[in-house]
């Protein structure tokens, strides 16, 4: 499996990321695959001459790459290599304006993610292509469990993942595939306070 482990953004990587355009130019790479400062521009709603700004700014961090043997030189196709990328959370031992990117990057991604569930979930009957309006899942629990058990769930949800892209990778010619979205959370929710701010004197 290609970079199995992932790449995880390093704070130059990081600070390129950081700003919404980039983090949606970016989400759409991976979404819709190859694309250039034209197509991006009219799927965003700006000018070819901002997106191919921030495409060569991304370009230079390494988040994406030119289309080998794919375009010319007025109109440059650009990818997002394929394999995982990490990102990090804010963590203590950042500097302050790593952290800040981390959290900026991470809060568009999430954004982003949010909205698409949004949009699939509000999308109308008749849009639904055929076969596909009973396919999906949208599925949210609790469970009580300790932090032993959480790292083996996660473990476990990460192979299913890891072992759907394996089975699946290379299919995006073959008819009838569409591009779908795959998500997997696991984390643990504040411990409540024992008295609530309203009981407090």
């Amino acid at each position: 499996m290609e970079n199995e482990q992932g790449r995880t953004l390093e704070p130059g990587a990081l600070k390129a990321l950081a700003h919404p355009l980039r983090v949606r130019i970016y989400d759409l790479l991976s979404e819709r695959g190859p694309q250039t400062a034209s197509t991006l521009a009219a799927l965003i709603g700006e000018t070819s001459g901002a997106t191919s700004y921030h495409l060569r700014a991304l370009a230079a961090q390494d988040l994406i790459r030119e289309v080998p043997g794919r375009g010319t030189g007025r109109e440059r196709w650009w990818e997002r290599p394929k394999g995982r990328v990490n990102l990090p959370g804010p963590a203590d031992a950042m500097t302050p304006s790593s952290r800040a990117a981390a959290q900026i990057v991470t809060s568009d991604f999430l954004r982003l993610r949010h909205q698409t569930l949004m949009d699939y979930i509000n999308r109308p009957e008749s849009e639904q292509p055929e076969g596909w309006k009973d396919a999906g899942l949208v599925m949210t629990t609790m469970l009580d469990i300790t932090a032993e058990q959480m790292a083996d769930l996660q473990r476990e949800l990460s192979a299913v993942v890891d072992a759907a892209i394996e089975r699946y990778q290379g299919q995006e010619t073959l008819p009838g595939t569409r591009r779908v979205t795959l998500r997997a959370e696991v984390f643990d929710l504040p411990v409540a306070n024992s008295r609530s701010t309203m009981d407090q004197e």
